[in-house]
């Protein structure tokens, strides 16, 4: 009766939800405004520390939700052991329509307990000028340097506001290391650092990503390959598919080789994601072609970006192009095929190349291009192609965090051909993962909500998906209710039956 009674409160919270969401009108975005950042859904909010004392740990394989003021530096603790490579990524998302300069961005760094750097990065919102989502990475590698970041221990992450745009007059000049663009327009996250002096609308949010990366066997060549295919292949040939690109990371739309044409197109200060599997020893070719439009003069320099980052977010490689109303296209350099040793190169497009996995194209239209033609979306094909054989991989000792990050399985594949599981809805895109998890940092990742109650919120949440989703799941609902009532008064079996009662008794957990 008490099992009962549970699921009776669970059906008539969802009941009730149904009946709010249908009696209120689907939130939807202007037709003028760009599609906001999608935040990973499961990620974890989280307060960046002004000081190295009070910093939260993050924990391999999360994505995590926070946010930066103007001037800020904010630390974050990593406890790393003495094996697996660390990677770290930082992207800040302003708030759409801000004011920044072209040197404004985000730097990112990993330090030690003595303040010691072992690496960092830069991203810029770059020639665009136009605010935008950017992502700085830095890592912790084993055997890159023989006296520092080389012990287990904790580690800093370490994430700063830099630029001349900074309010606090603590801004600090971008120097030498990785720099790039990448990202849509989107609104400003959740998440603080607690400190004071921030203002409505200069506070960025920021996603950030944290992957290990497993030791492998002794033995293989620590240089870089000096010798590989940098000739421009073939041109693609055939109709356009259409396809749908992500507003994140964590929706990005999956790519196989062809050429696809996105469903929606392209907003001024929108950026569109979308991601291709590339295998051990395969080369990726990509193209973006920004379609002609009607209706506007004038001509916007630097206009459309393409930025393409490796399975931990490190910046490869990016492309450029300008516009005025005809048809233009940007193509990123020949890069190298996927091998572990160009980690070892010192040129960026080739050490990018270092792992197997899920490569990102963040493909991002300068909103400048609107006060020339105006906020209707242009077209945007894009032309993917993946060249080589898959050959076997380095031969890890264990597994990545998150699980599978560098390598690509069958499913990953089929997801690439048929364009399912990630990738914005035509309807309310970009509303799902803005709000972000809500779990404390540093923990074991489980919710403290009761499946009750989680599901009632989850029909609530659905008001972005659909009266029809809506319906499909009251009646999945309301059947799994039914089933359950009917076996509370189902007459015991005789003799062996009683047996097969008892299984299925206590459902499934899951934790990580």
């Amino acid at each position: 009766m008490g099992r009962r009674t549970v699921w009776g409160r669970t059906a008539a919270a969802v009941g009730a939800a149904l009946l709010m969401t249908m009696a209120q009108p689907v939130p939807a975005l202007a037709a003028d405004e760009p599609t906001p950042y999608s935040y990973a859904e499961d990620a974890t909010t989280v307060d960046g520390s002004t000081g190295t004392t009070q910093a939260v740990r993050l924990t391999p394989g999360r994505t995590y939700r926070s946010a930066i003021g103007p001037g800020e530096k904010l630390y974050y603790r990593l406890d790393l052991d003495a094996v697996a490579n660390a990677y770290v990524s930082g992207t800040a998302v302003p708030a759409a329509g801000a004011s920044v300069a072209s040197s404004d961005g985000l730097r990112v760094s990993i330090e030690d307990v003595d303040a010691h750097r072992c690496s960092y990065g830069n991203a810029r919102f770059g020639p665009t000028r136009s605010a935008h989502p950017v992502t700085a990475s830095a890592s912790r590698e084993i055997g890159t340097d023989e006296y520092m970041c080389q012990a287990a221990g904790a580690y800093y992450l370490v994430v700063e506001r830099v630029g001349p745009s900074t309010s606090s007059g603590t801004s600090s000049g971008l120097s030498s290391g990785a720099s790039g663009t990448s990202g849509a327009s989107g609104a400003s996250a959740g998440g603080s650092s607690g400190a004071g002096g921030r203002r409505a609308g200069q506070e960025w949010g920021l996603e950030l990503g944290y992957a290990w990366e497993p030791a492998v066997k002794k033995g293989g060549s620590t240089d870089a390959p000096e010798t590989w295919d940098s000739a421009s292949p073939e041109p693609l040939r055939g109709d356009p598919e259409r396809r749908r690109g992500g507003s994140g990371f964590a929706s990005a739309g999956p790519l196989a080789q062809g050429i696809w044409q996105d469903e929606a197109g392209i907003k001024a200060g929108e950026t569109r994601y979308y991601k291709v599997p590339v295998d051990w020893g395969q080369q990726l070719h990509a193209t973006a072609e920004l379609g002609s439009t009607t209706g506007g003069e004038g001509y916007v320099g630097n206009a459309l970006v393409m930025s393409l980052y490796n399975p931990a977010r490190g910046l490869v490689d990016d492309a450029l192009v300008n516009y005025g109303g005809e048809q233009r296209s940007a193509a990123l350099d020949p890069l190298p095929p996927v091998a572990y040793d160009n980690r070892y190169s010192l040129d960026d497009e080739v050490s990018g190349m270092r792992f197997a996995g899920w490569y990102y194209l963040a493909v991002h239209l300068g909103s400048a291009v609107a006060e020339r033609f105006g906020e209707k979306p242009i077209g945007l094909t894009l032309r993917i192609r993946v060249s080589g054989r898959a050959e076997s991989g380095p031969g890890y000792l264990g597994p990545a965090e998150p699980r599978g990050a560098f390598e690509v399985t069958d499913q990953d594949r089929e997801a690439a051909e048929t364009g399912t599981g990630t990738g914005d809805t035509l309807e309310g895109a970009g509303e799902a993962g803005s709000s972000g998890g809500e779990e404390s940092a540093g923990g074991s990742g489980g919710s403290t909500i009761s499946g009750g109650r989680r599901l009632a919120m989850t029909a609530v949440a659905a008001g972005g998906i659909g009266t029809g989703s809506l319906l499909v799941l009251a009646l999945l609902l309301w059947t799994l209710v039914a089933r359950r009532r009917a076996a509370a008064v189902r007459p015991a079996a005789p003799s062996g039956g009683a047996r097969a009662s008892r299984r299925g008794r206590h459902g499934s957990s899951r934790g990580r």
